[in-house]
């Protein structure tokens, strides 16, 4: 009994230490992408659940209003980065991921890539940046409905696909090195749940396009 308590403790040290992704292809098929090179890519965040709320504008006006009056100026900081990170560096680790896998079939993932005959549309319908605390944390975290359309006709829906990620369960750190809970970016561990989306979906895009 000992030694199986042992083996479902790691068991579950295993699981909770990696990242966790998923994929469903919920209508349209992907055959119209064969012999496309380059896919032009978009990223929405409307309607998007942050953690416990329901709309992303009382997360920021909350997370604004705790950190400023904890230190005066570091809220509207954050705010700022928190929409900045929308635009800079989550659709830049998501294809990049993506492309890693999908490069074997020949399609390429480019942001503002209008010229494209195609649109991936990411949607992001939850986010969870993540939680330290003492006896653990919280995983990165983001739900996706990811829409393939025509560029030139942005209504015309071709395929629609379900998606998750989720970035490490690791202490806070920056490299390996540890950092404080005051300079530790949040950013990051969103970035690593967009990845964990992006490398499976470049993986399954090549499987269908066969």
């Amino acid at each position: 009994m000992k030694k199986i308590g042992i083996l479902l403790l790691m068991s579950f040290f295993v699981f909770a230490g990696s990242n966790v992704f998923s994929q469903k292809l919920k209508s349209g098929n992907l055959s119209v992408l064969k012999g496309q090179k380059t896919i032009n890519l978009q990223f929405d965040y409307q309607n998007m659940k942050v953690g416990k709320f329901d709309k992303e504008e009382d997360y920021i006006k909350k997370g604004t209003a705790d950190r400023n009056d904890k230190k005066a100026g570091t809220g509207d900081a954050w705010a700022v980065k928190w929409k900045s990170d929308q635009t800079d560096r989550f659709p830049g680790a998501f294809a990049e991921a993506f492309n890693n896998k999908a490069e074997d079939c020949g399609i390429e993932l480019k942001s503002n890539a209008t010229d494209a005959t195609y649109t991936m549309v990411v949607h992001t319908r939850f986010m969870e940046q993540g939680v330290e605390a003492y006896v653990g944390t919280k995983a990165s975290e983001v739900d996706l409905v990811i829409d393939i359309v025509e560029t030139k006709a942005p209504d015309k829906v071709i395929a629609s696909i379900e998606s998750t990620g989720k970035g490490s369960t690791s202490r806070m750190s920056v490299g390996g090195v540890p950092v404080s809970k005051e300079t530790y970016d949040t950013g990051l561990r969103i970035s690593e749940a967009y990845e964990s989306a992006g490398k499976p979906l470049g993986k399954f895009f090549c499987k269908e396009l066969k």
